[in-house]
């Protein structure tokens, strides 16, 4: 399965699908190659969710990252995030604007 998507968005159509199917019971585990690849935020939750129902998260690649790596990381990934919601909102703008000058 291959979805394209932040991994700090949690309605993205598989990331949905993988979850509720594993806590209805119709998935025995969920393999990634990274546990950020899954959610970015929150793993331990979906986690602890799909393993109430007999699922189990099997992470390839895991890292021993110390705590304040994992802390810088998180950050940049927050900050990549919101910019680039910054710079897609910049855009959607300007194309308003260029539709509006089209249309008057």
């Amino acid at each position: 399965m291959c979805e394209i998507g932040g991994g700090m968005n949690f309605k993205r159509r598989e990331f949905l699908r993988i979850v509720i199917d594993a806590i209805d019971g119709k998935t025995e585990s969920i393999v990634v190659a990274h546990k950020d690849r899954l959610c970015r935020f929150a793993f331990d939750l979906v986690e602890t969710l799909v393993n109430r129902s007999g699922c189990q998260i099997i992470v390839a690649n895991q890292s021993k990252n110390a705590p304040q790596q994992e802390l810088v990381e998180d950050m940049l990934a927050i900050i990549h995030c919101f910019s680039c919601r910054i710079y897609g909102s910049r855009h959607y703008a300007k194309e308003k604007v260029k539709a509006k000058r089209k249309y008057c």
